[in-house]
């Protein structure tokens, strides 16, 4: 019989891993916006019904996505830092766990803290933006063209592409 501690993990678990996933593409999101970068934020892209049911949308990568639009002319640590970002939902975790308000034994509050710290971790597409921000806007002024989206598109330079595991 499964105890209670852990069924209730499991759920703290769920709940840490969807909250944080949510926290961490608005992180994107909000500096993109405070950037003055358009960008759009979908959930479960291309998650079309084939009759899989709810698990098998969950199944899918990705989960959510950020795609910016650049100009071509902003300068490419905006797209660096929107891409990193995520990296700090990991402070408050960081803190309480330095300040010593973060008990070691519940095994509850470590799995939510385990499912908040997965979602501060970039994904590999976002250390690729972060890498090669600056050809992403090469791209975008190379192309000619006044619509945002036309190179974005092209190559997908998705900010984020979260998927949790």
């Amino acid at each position: 019989m499964i105890g209670t501690d852990v069924v209730v993990a499991g759920c703290a678990l769920a709940l840490a891993v969807t909250a944080g996933l949510l926290v961490h593409e608005w992180t994107h999101a909000l500096v993109l916006r405070l950037a003055g970068i358009e960008h759009t934020v979908e959930y479960l892209p291309d998650s079309t019904d084939d009759g899989g049911g709810v698990f098998a949308v969950l199944a899918r990568c990705p989960w959510a996505l950020v795609r910016p639009q650049p100009t071509g002319h902003e300068p490419a640590w905006h797209l660096r830092v929107a891409a990193l970002v995520p990296l700090s939902l990991a402070l408050p975790v960081l803190l309480l766990g330095l300040s010593g308000h973060v008990p070691t034994d519940n095994v509850v509050v470590s799995a939510a803290l385990i499912g908040w710290l997965a979602c501060a971790i970039p994904s590999p597409q976002d250390f690729s933006v972060a890498f090669y921000a600056h050809q992403i806007l090469e791209l975008e002024v190379g192309s000619g063209s006044d619509s945002p989206s036309s190179a974005a598109d092209e190559r997908n330079p998705a900010v984020s592409h979260s998927r949790a595991d």
